[in-house]
C-alpha cells in the first residue's frame, strides 16, 4: 500500500512549544499524517509526544509553527476547534458518566432539535427581565414585570423536566443508528448498557464512538492498549484496520514496540522534543526504532536465569478482604513465593492486584486468612504478618514499591528533594540526635546516575520532575533497600523502553541475590519473558498459576477474563 500517494490529512510545520523559560517540549517539529493510514508516535519519557498531540487536539496552543488540515492552515485554540476540523482524541483515562448508558454518553452535548412550541417562550430571559424592571417607573408597570418574573421562575422545574424528556427522546431515537455505526466498524457493544456495568475495553469503545459520532476523520489514541487483554487488543486492532480502510487517519501513542510493528503503517520517532525521523514500519525493526528513540544502541533482551533457591519466603493462605464500599476485593487468594524467583501477577486493571500487595505489606485489613513470612535471618522462622504493623513488616525486609497513577500519592513527598525522600526509609536507624545525610545522599546520586534520572541536582524537589523520573526515584529507592521480599507493582508504567529494560535488569539482579520478587505488570510479553511463574487474578479471584517458560499470551488472556476459581494445591501453597 503506497501511503505517500494518499491525500494529506494533517501537516505540521516548525511546531515549537515551551513551558517557562527552560523547558522545551517540542522544537521545530515537522510531521505529516495521510488519510487512510495508521501512524505510531514513539519516544522516550519527556520527548514531547503527548504535548505534540495535545496541540493537534486543541488542548495546547503552539508558541510557533503552523498546522494544516486537508491542506488548509487552521488555528486550534480549544478542543472544539479540533472537533470542527474533524479531529478527536481518545485519552488514556476515560471521560464518561458511569450512571449513563453508552448511548447517552455518546450523544451528550448534542444540540437538541427544536419543537413547535417557540423556544424563546420557554426560556427565562433574566437579562431581559432585569432591563425591563430597571426601566419601569409606575407601580402598574413594576407589578407586571414582577408578575412575569415570578411566573417564569415557577416554570423552571417544568422546563427542566421538558429538557430531560427531550434528552431521553433523543437518546432512544439515536440508539439504532449508533448501533449500526458501531457494527459497521466491527465493535461489539450493547449501547443500552450502563457504563458502570462495562469492561474497560467496552468503555474505550464508547470513547471512540463518541468522536466518530461527531464526524471525526482523524483519531488520536493515547496508550490505547495499556489495560487490555491480548484478545481485546486483537479486536481493537481489527477495528482500527476497518477505520483505516474507510479512509480514517489514526495516530497512536504507545510504548509497546511489538504493537507498533503489528498495527502501524509508519512510525514517527521523537527525541528530546525533536522529530528524528518517520519511517515505514515494513522497512524497520524494534532494535532500529529503539536506537532512534534513545540515540544509542540498547540491549532489548530480558535474561531469565534459573531460580536461585527453593525455600518458601511468603505463603498466602485463603485471604479475603472487603473495601470501604463493602465490595469484596480479594476472595480466598492462596499462593506461595520462593526465594530467588520472580513471581508475576497478571490481570485486568482493578482485579485486586493493589489490595493483594497492600495486604502483604500490612496496609489492607483482611477479613480472613493468613500471610506467613519465613525469616531468613532466623533460620526461616515462621512469622504471621497479619499480626504485624506496616513498619514491623518493612523491618523484616518486605518492601512494597507501588506505582499508582498519582506517583506522588504513595511513598514520596513532592516538596522534599531526592535526598530527603531517601531519608524517609532510613531516619529511624539513626543513633544520634542528628540525622545522617551522607548515606541517603550517596544513594540518591547512585539512583540518579544508574537510572538516568533527569534532574538539575539531587536537591531538586521531586514534584518538579517529570512523572517518569519520579517513578525512577520511587522504584530505585525500594530496590536499593536490600529487601528479602520485593513487591514491584507497575514499576515501568509510563516509562520509555530504555528505562523499562533498566528496571527489568535490576529485578533480575535482586532475583540473583535470592530475593523473592513479586512483579505486577501490564505487558504480557514482559511477564512471560521475565517471570518464573505467573499468577492470574480476576475480580479478586485467582484463576490460575502458569509456568513463565511455558505460558502463552492467549492462555493468560483467557484466564484474565475467566471467573472460575483455581483449585488450591500443595504446589502453589
Amino acid at each position: 500500500m503506497d501511503i505517500l500517494n494518499k491525500p494529506v490529512a494533517i501537516e505540521l510545520k516548525n511546531i515549537t512549544k515551551t513551558f517557562g523559560e527552560s523547558v522545551i517540549a517540542n522544537k521545530d517539529v515537522d510531521l505529516t499524517v495521510y488519510h487512510g493510514e495508521i501512524l505510531s508516535i514513539l519516544g522516550e519519557n519527556g520527548s514531547g509526544k503527548t504535548t505534540l498531540m495535545n496541540m493537534i487536539s486543541g488542548i495546547y496552543f503552539p508558541d510557533k509553527g503552523q498546522i494544516f488540515v486537508n491542506g488548509k492552515e487552521v488555528v486550534m485554540r480549544s478542543p472544539k476547534d479540533a472537533f470542527d476540523q474533524k479531529i478527536g482524541m481518545i485519552h488514556q483515562h476515560f471521560k464518561l458518566i458511569d450512571v449513563f448508558t453508552a448511548a447517552d454518553n455518546i450523544i451528550l452535548g448534542e444540540e437538541m432539535p427544536t419543537y413547535s412550541i417557540k423556544e424563546e417562550g420557554q426560556k427565562i430571559k433574566l437579562n431581559w427581565i432585569k432591563d425591563k424592571a430597571v426601566n419601569c417607573f409606575t407601580f402598574q408597570q413594576n407589578f407586571k414585570c414582577c408578575l412575569k418574573y415570578l411566573l417564569k421562575l415557577c416554570a423552571l422545574p417544568f422546563i427542566k423536566i421538558g429538557k430531560i424528556i427531550r434528552f431521553n427522546h433523543l437518546s432512544k431515537n439515536r440508539v439504532k443508528p449508533l448501533q449500526e455505526m458501531a457494527n459497521s466498524y466491527g465493535f461489539e457493544i450493547d449501547l443500552k448498557r450502563k457504563i458502570y456495568d462495562m469492561a474497560v475495553s467496552e468503555k474505550q469503545t464508547v470513547e471512540i464512538l463518541k468522536v466518530l459520532y461527531r464526524g471525526a476523520e482523524i483519531l488520536i489514541l493515547d496508550e490505547p492498549t495499556a489495560v487490555l487483554t491480548p484478545q481485546e487488543i486483537d479486536k481493537l486492532f481489527a477495528v482500527l484496520k476497518n477505520m483505516r480502510s474507510k479512509g480514517k487517519s489514526i495516530i497512536i501513542i504507545t510504548h509497546k514496540l511489538n504493537e507498533v510493528m503489528a498495527i502501524s503503517d509508519r512510525v514517527a520517532v521523537l527525541r528530546k522534543g525533536e522529530h528524528i525521523a518517520t519511517v515505514e514500519t515494513a522497512s524497520t525493526n524494534e532494535k532500529e526504532l529503539t536506537e532512534m528513540m534513545v540515540g544509542r544502541k540498547v540491549d532489548l533482551n530480558i535474561e531469565r536465569h534459573e531460580p536461585m533457591g527453593d525455600e518458601k519466603r511468603i505463603v498466602v493462605e485463603k485471604i479475603s478482604a472487603t473495601n470501604r464500599e463493602g465490595v469484596k476485593v480479594l476472595d480466598e487468594v492462596s499462593f506461595a513465593v520462593k526465594s530467588g524467583e520472580i513471581f508475576g501477577i497478571a490481570g485486568i486493571a482493578g482485579s485486586g492486584q493493589k489490595e493483594l500487595l497492600e495486604a502483604i505489606a500490612g496496609l489492607q485489613k483482611l477479613d480472613c486468612g493468613r500471610i506467613i513470612y519465613f525469616d531468613p535471618n532466623k533460620n526461616n522462622e515462621m512469622v504471621d504478618l497479619k499480626s504485624k504493623t506496616p513498619v514491623q513488616i518493612r523491618e523484616l525486609g518486605v518492601r512494597l514499591s507501588f506505582v499508582p497513577e498519582d506517583r506522588l500519592g504513595m511513598g514520596l513527598v513532592g516538596n522534599m528533594d531526592i535526598i530527603d525522600n531517601m531519608m524517609l526509609r532510613s531516619y529511624r536507624k539513626g543513633k544520634s540526635l542528628f540525622l545522617d545525610r551522607k548515606r541517603p545522599k550517596n544513594l540518591a546520586e547512585e539512583i540518579v546516575t544508574g537510572l538516568e534520572v533527569v534532574t538539575p541536582s539531587t536537591k531538586t524537589p521531586v514534584r518538579r520532575l517529570s512523572g517518569g523520573n519520579v517513578q525512577k526515584v520511587l522504584v530505585g529507592r525500594e530496590i536499593a533497600s536490600a529487601p528479602t521480599v520485593l513487591m514491584a507493582a507497575y514499576p515501568v508504567r509510563g516509562l520509555d523502553i530504555n528505562s523499562s529494560y533498566t528496571i527489568y535488569h535490576l529485578l533480575n539482579e535482586q532475583k540473583d541475590k535470592g530475593v523473592a520478587v513479586i512483579f505486577v505488570g501490564e505487558d504480557l510479553d514482559v511477564l512471560i519473558d521475565l517471570c518464573d511463574r505467573i499468577m492470574v487474578i480476576n475480580g479478586g479471584v485467582v484463576t490460575g498459576i502458569v509456568e513463565g517458560r511455558k505460558a502463552k499470551k492467549e492462555e493468560i488472556g483467557l484466564l484474565m477474563t475467566s471467573h472460575e476459581k483455581m483449585e488450591d494445591s500443595d504446589e502453589n501453597i
